[in-house]
Parts: structure tokens; sequence; C-alpha cells
């Protein structure tokens, strides 16, 4: 093959591959998730009061109430340093998300925190498809530009029992 050929079949993978991540829906990361620096936007902390609870996934590669997305949580005793873990989207305030953390850890034998805890099964978030719980007792503020990726939307009748726990235990 002539150099000048070998430059037109490199050109053409390059167009594929840029037409192609273009095409994708995953979100581009809003930073690192492997870093504990936090979002682009200040943490103003977590959420206080109450909460309008909004059922709204939307498939269209931006985070909506409904879905379960990976994004950085920060860590309550220092909200300058946090991890990258799944969270269940429940609403909004302004332009923050507002969502709760999901854990594999089943917390069904630990009488001091079952009723902070509701379970909400398997699903695609969990590569291995373990059982997972949402936390009820933490709201946390999402940066939408954070989110790393959606990992699947939560049913609707799960999200009805999460959305009737949430309210029973702030008594809403």
């Amino acid at each position: 093959m002539e150099p000048w050929q070998i430059a037109l079949v490199v050109a053409g993978i390059v167009a594929v591959l840029a037409r192609r991540s273009r095409s994708t829906k995953r979100r581009p990361p809003g930073r690192n998730p492997a870093s504990t620096s936090g979002p682009r936007t200040r943490y103003p902390g977590d959420y206080q009061g109450k909460v309008t609870v909004v059922y709204s996934p939307n498939p269209n590669g931006a985070p909506d109430p409904g879905e379960i997305v990976w994004t950085w949580v920060p860590f309550q005793e220092d909200p300058t340093k946090g991890k990258d873990r799944p969270v269940l989207l429940i609403g909004r305030e302004g332009a923050w998300l507002l969502g709760l953390m999901l854990t594999s850890k089943d917390h069904d034998n630990d009488r001091a925190h079952r009723e902070r805890w509701v379970d909400i099964g398997t699903g695609p978030w969990d590569r291995q498809r373990r059982p997972s719980e949402v936390r009820l007792d933490r709201i946390i503020r999402v940066d939408p530009h954070a989110v790393r990726r959606e990992g699947a939307t939560l049913p609707a009748p799960v999200f009805s029992e999460v959305s009737r726990s949430l309210s029973e235990l702030h008594h809403w």
C-alpha cells in the first residue's frame, strides 16, 4: 500500500470513531470519578427540608428524577472528599438534582439503621446484580455536570415505595 492510501484508511477510521463517540448516550464525566476533590461546583451541603418527589425519567442521556446515575457523592463528615457511587434521583432544587445513595450492603438485620434504608432489588446499575438498598435519611445535592453515567430507570412501583418510605421517615 502506498503512504497516501494508508493515510486515507486512517482518516476513514478516525471519522467513524468520531461519529460513534458523538452518538453515544453516555455523558462525559464532569470530573475524574477516581478523584476525591469534588465536583466543579462547590457543594452547598446536604439538602434539608421537604422534597417534592418527582418521577420523570427520560432516556435522553440527561439525568432525571426516577433514574439511578453514577456520580460523585461527598462524604458527610468532609464534603470536600467523596467517592463515585450510584444515586437514585428523586427531585430538583434549582440547578441541583436531589438524590439518595445506594448500597449493596444489607441493613435488614441492623435494627438501629433498618428504618433508614429501603430495599429496591437488583438492576443494571450494579454489574454484579447484587440487591441494593436506598438510604432515606440523607438527601444529597447532585451537580448534573458531575453525573458520570445513567445506570438505569427505577421501575415506577419501586420508586413509589421509596417515595412513600421517604415521606414516612421524614413525616412529610
